[in-house]
């Protein structure tokens, strides 16, 4: 059997999580929406704390991983976890390296006491979308999301 953990990113990850960062967005078909740096990812996560980095290990290698940070639910009334990122790499899938980080996230938001645990996914993603339905996930129909960046960010803020 594979020897299989997780560890938190370290500061010295930073090149590999942008590594990461932009394996998934070329599976996304995103890449060109990638502007993140080193330096900008090293200042959020490890500098602000703005989010927390966990990665699925074989042994020594890291073979996947999560971006996640805290969100707030007014009607829970307490901190939630928000899964920005997951992935693994294509030939580690189906080894539970998905399956078992988002237990993990699981665990960390109940020790920290959190309410919920969320993540979006693309609506062509099926392959993603089904292997959330399994875990007990429920998409929530009910809801679009809005995001304002870039040139339309700065022309809000004027």
């Amino acid at each position: 059997m594979t020897n299989i953990s997780f560890r938190y990113a370290r500061e010295d990850d930073t090149a590999l999580i942008l590594q990461f960062i932009r394996e998934l967005a070329e599976y996304e078909k995103m890449s060109d929406e990638v502007v993140a740096t080193p330096s900008l990812l090293h200042e959020w996560i490890f500098e602000k704390k703005a989010a927390e980095v966990i990665f699925a290990m074989e042994g020594d290698a890291e073979v996947g991983f999560a971006l996640f940070f805290h969100n707030f639910s007014t009607f829970v009334g307490r901190a939630g976890i928000y899964l920005e990122d997951l992935y693994v790499r294509p030939q580690y899938r189906g080894h539970g390296h998905g399956k078992n980080l988002i237990k993990t996230l699981a665990r960390i938001a109940l020790e920290r006491g959190c309410g919920r645990l969320e993540w979006c996914c693309l609506n062509w993603n099926q392959l993603s979308i089904d292997f959330y339905r399994t875990l007990g996930a429920v998409p929530m129909d009910d809801w679009t999301t809005y995001r304002c960046a870039g040139e339309t960010l700065r022309s809000l803020a004027q």
